[in-house]
C-alpha cells in the first residue's frame, strides 16, 4: 500500500471551516500540503499555508488536532492519504495565492464538495459539535 503524507490546517470561525479550491479543480481541500524532505509537521504547515493563503501561522499556537486517512482523491485505488491536522492562530489577511483560486467557509452541508479524507474530518468536526 502506498501512503501520501500530508498536513492540514483546521481553522474554524463562526462554526464554519476554512477550505480552499485549487485553480481548475472542483474539489475543496483544507489548507496544507505535502511535506518536503526533512521538514517537521510545523515547518510543512507554516510553509504551505503561507504559500496558499499568504498568512503566517503562529508557531506557538500550533496544536495537534488529529490524524485521518482515506483513499487519496484523484489517485489509483489503494493509494492512501494520511492527513495530520493541526489547529493554529495566524497573523495577516487570508487571501488565495499560488495555485489557490478560492477560499471558502464550509459547513457540514458542504461535506460532499471535499476529498474523501476531508469528508472524514467533517464527520469528526460535526460529531464533536465544532461546526454547523
Amino acid at each position: 500500500m502506498k501512503w501520501i503524507d500530508k498536513l492540514a490546517w483546521i481553522y474554524i470561525k463562526d462554526r464554519k471551516i476554512l477550505s480552499t479550491r485549487s485553480k481548475g479543480k472542483d474539489t475543496f481541500y483544507f489548507p496544507g500540503g505535502k511535506r518536503e524532505v526533512g521538514e517537521s509537521d510545523h515547518e510543512t504547515l507554516i510553509r504551505e499555508v503561507k504559500e496558499e493563503l499568504t498568512v503566517d501561522l503562529v508557531p506557538d499556537s500550533l496544536a495537534f488536532f488529529g490524524k485521518f486517512e482515506a483513499q487519496a482523491h484523484g489517485h489509483a485505488e489503494g493509494i492512501i492519504v494520511v492527513m495530520t491536522c493541526y489547529v493554529a492562530n495566524y497573523t495577516g489577511e487570508l487571501k488565495p495565492d499560488a495555485e489557490i483560486e478560492e477560499l471558502a467557509w464550509l459547513t457540514y452541508a458542504d461535506k460532499h464538495k471535499s476529498s474523501a479524507v476531508d469528508q472524514i474530518i467533517f464527520d469528526h468536526l460535526i460529531n464533536h459539535d465544532l461546526i454547523d
